[in-house]
């Protein structure tokens, strides 16, 4: 979003001529406007980050609405591709357990992905030890003021629950700027998916909109009489729809060679960049995630390509996946039970991967450190 400044600069009126001021009409000066740069509206909130998180007394506000952050989840195929991703291969590793099941598992690795945030709930038993760990939505989980207090909130229903104190375990990715929620770390390609999200809408729109205004016929020859001008009117005006790509033959005998031509406006299919506004915006959201291309499905526009893929997914396991699992397992501690486990990661040449990193090659005795 974007706003503009204009200013107007008004020319003395000495230095034009205007026949109508000669014929005693009312003389008036050009005007020019001269825009300055845009300046965002978005900058107006920069003074908010000068102070904490708000508060209402009984919870902290996270610092972007949460819902919006879900919503955004399916933005672009990109980014829906590249956590699901990152979600595939964390839930291919997992190890369901007796206190952790798969799915609040993969609900809770999503969370963590695309919120920045992943929560699971202490569930005891009768005896008070602890039963099972129970995945609850980041969407509708607020921090409490108190120490250990969380609350889940749905304004939208008007529910309010204030969980027990330190039932609640939250995974975040650190923000530097608070640390009571965590921020996702694709958010800097936020924009990035916003523009390719808006540039499909427009063209959409444009496709629907089944009247392009692409031209202007302009006619100056007197040979056409009226009932020709509109039988081309009726033609044109009912060429939209469906079928709307029509031609139409126009036969003027005895006119003029310039009493009839087509005068091209706008080519919006040229114009609106569509092809670089998806390519650059799918780069930046290939970046924030650190995906390698080919395990997206992208098609190489090289003759080399992108490499092996086995390779490429080994090494995003090594860099990316990895240290996640090593986040997730942070639990452990924090519920005093193993409810978390991974399976050691096999890459495509034997190499087999531990959870705590460790390397077992293929034909060693022993593991070799990273």
């Amino acid at each position: 979003m974007t706003q503009t400044a204009t200013s107007e600069l008004a020319l003395p009126s000495d230095s034009y001529t205007d026949a109508g001021a000669e014929a005693g009409q009312s003389q008036r000066a050009p005007r020019a406007f001269a825009f300055g740069d845009a300046e965002s509206v978005l900058d107006r909130r920069d003074l908010a980050q000068f102070f904490e998180i708000w508060h209402n007394g009984r919870w902290y506000e996270p610092p972007m609405p949460m819902g919006r952050l879900a919503q955004v989840f399916n933005m672009t195929p990109y980014h829906r591709s590249a956590v699901g991703l990152k979600v595939n291969m964390l839930v291919a590793q997992q190890v369901a357990t007796r206190w952790l099941d798969s799915d609040s598992f993969e609900r809770f690795a999503q969370d963590f992905i695309q919120m920045g945030n992943g929560y699971l709930e202490y569930v005891p038993n009768m005896a008070g030890r602890m039963a099972r760990a129970a995945y609850a939505p980041a969407v509708h989980l607020r921090a409490g003021v108190a120490e250990g207090q969380f609350w889940f909130v749905n304004q939208a229903k008007g529910i309010e629950h204030a969980f027990a104190p330190g039932a609640i375990y939250q995974l975040q990715q650190p923000d530097v700027a608070q640390e009571v929620y965590g921020m996702p770390e694709w958010l800097a390609a936020l924009q990035s998916g916003l523009l390719a999200e808006n540039a499909t809408l427009f063209r959409r729109r444009y496709y629907l909109n089944g009247a392009h205004v692409g031209s202007v016929l302009y006619w100056t020859d007197t040979v056409m009489d009226e009932e020709a001008l509109d039988t081309i009117e009726e033609t044109l005006t009912s060429a939209k729809g469906v079928g709307n790509f029509k031609n139409m033959l126009i036969h003027v005998p005895g006119g003029s060679k310039d009493g009839f031509r087509i005068l091209p406006i706008a080519d919006a299919q040229a114009k609106d960049e569509f092809y670089n506004v998806k390519t650059i915006s799918r780069d930046d959201m290939l970046a924030a995630h650190r995906i390698p291309p080919q395990l997206l499905g992208i098609v190489p526009q090289n003759n080399g390509g992108f490499g092996k893929v086995g390779e490429a997914r080994d090494s995003f396991f090594e860099t990316e996946i990895l240290p996640i699992q090593q986040r997730m397992l942070r639990m452990n501690a924090r519920f005093g039970v193993p409810l978390l486990a991974f399976r050691d990661y096999v890459c495509s040449d034997g190499t087999v991967i531990a959870q705590d990193g460790t390397k077992t090659r293929p034909g060693s005795n022993g593991a070799a450190r990273r």
